[in-house]
């Protein structure tokens, strides 16, 4: 496989303008982004009463900015060979307690084959709120300062020297399913051998699910052709049978060839499905660019995903997708999308149980828990 390394990555921010500037030049060159609109920046001091040593150490970040692309790079994207199997490196997790946050080494090498779709062109649904590679890029390559980098938190934090706190809570960098927890859930709970994943996510499933030594089989989908062809790559390491499908989930409900191949074929069905709008993917086909309408959306894209899962499964084959109510804190109580969602999936499945994800939440706009929920359900 081919990952973005070290010095790539900082080729990405070699040039500046701020390498040829004063602090005065610099000042008078950059613009504040609030919202849509753009001020400059001496005029945004000025009116916010921001310090000028402020703004100098701003710069001098923005110089020395290496220093935190280094940091990051090692802590967040660095993938090691020690690193590139879980099933030699660490024990599955407790049966009891299924954290996306522990050994979340594993999730680097997710993060760095996806580097540019994770960080930079999966965008949030909620507003202002750049991805954290568009910040980074407009930072350090282009002299625009997004307003919440000069809030009295943020300017506190860069007093103190963890600027880089700042850029990791307060953009968007899309969510990333720890391939150890998918590694840990089948081989304590779920104990499939053939598996079938709806979405690829970031192809966590499917490294997650090949470390497992009794799985034979995992066949995938996505709608993102880039994740498509990286998954196919990282599947071809391993012996077990795969196959890739670049096409919605639920398309593959109507596909004849498909059906005939894996009707009543897989003993579990796994994925985290699109919380319907809270990330908005580079794709013509995701779910939310298809149906618009929130009622569209839950019977052509939910419903229609859940038959196929109900179709591929054997009989008593299992179903696990994990879950937020994220919809409902997000829109002023307009949906409740894990109770909608479901609803819809007790017509064609039986709940087996459930239990929390714990997940710490990296997003500080939010300041709240996810609740998000692994649903294990046994087909009808």
């Amino acid at each position: 496989m081919k990952f973005f390394y070290l010095n790539q990555f900082l080729n990405l921010y070699k040039d500046s303008p701020a390498d040829k500037q004063t602090l005065i030049q610099f000042i008078n060159s950059s613009e504040v982004v609030v919202g849509n609109k753009k001020h400059k920046l001496s005029d945004y001091m000025e009116r916010k009463n921001i310090s000028r040593s402020f703004i100098e150490e701003l710069f001098s970040n923005i110089k020395n900015r290496n220093k935190y692309l280094t940091g990051f790079y090692n802590l967040s994207l660095r993938v090691s060979e020690q690193h590139q199997h879980i099933h030699t490196a660490i024990k599955p997790m407790l049966k009891s307690h299924m954290d996306n946050n522990n050994g979340i080494i594993f999730k680097n090498m997710i993060r760095n084959l996806h580097m540019m779709d994770i960080l930079k062109n999966t965008s949030s649904g909620l507003e202002n709120t750049p991805t954290f590679l568009v910040m980074l890029n407009n930072l350090y390559r282009n002299n625009i300062i997004d307003y919440k980098i000069l809030t009295p938190s943020a300017l506190d934090y860069m007093h103190k020297g963890r600027l880089g706190s700042v850029f990791s809570s307060f953009y968007f960098r899309a969510s990333i399913m720890n391939p150890y927890l998918v590694y840990s859930l089948n081989m304590k709970v779920l104990k499939g051998t053939k598996i079938f994943t709806p979405t690829l996510g970031w192809s966590s499933y499917a490294f997650g699910f090949l470390e497992c030594p009794d799985v034979i089989e995992y066949v995938g989908t996505d709608v993102i052709k880039s994740v498509c062809n990286k998954t196919d790559q990282l599947c071809s390491n391993y012996e077990q049978k795969h196959d890739i499908y670049c096409c919605p989930s639920e398309d593959l409900l109507t596909d004849k060839k498909f059906i005939k191949k894996y009707r009543e074929h897989f003993d579990v069905v796994f994925f985290s499905p699109p919380y319907y709008r809270l990330e908005l993917y580079k794709s013509e086909n995701q779910s939310t660019s298809r149906y618009k309408d929130y009622k569209d959306w839950l019977e052509k894209y939910w419903e229609a995903t859940i038959k196929l899962c109900h179709t591929v499964l054997e009989n008593k084959g299992k179903l696990c997708y994990i879950l937020s109510g994220y919809g409902s804190q997000n829109t002023n109580n307009e949906y409740d999308l894990l109770d909608d969602m479901n609803k819809i999936t007790a017509k064609y499945f039986k709940s087996s149980g459930k239990q929390p994800m714990h997940n710490k939440n990296v997003h500080s706009t939010k300041h709240r828990e996810t609740g998000e929920q692994i649903m294990y359900f046994v087909k009808k």
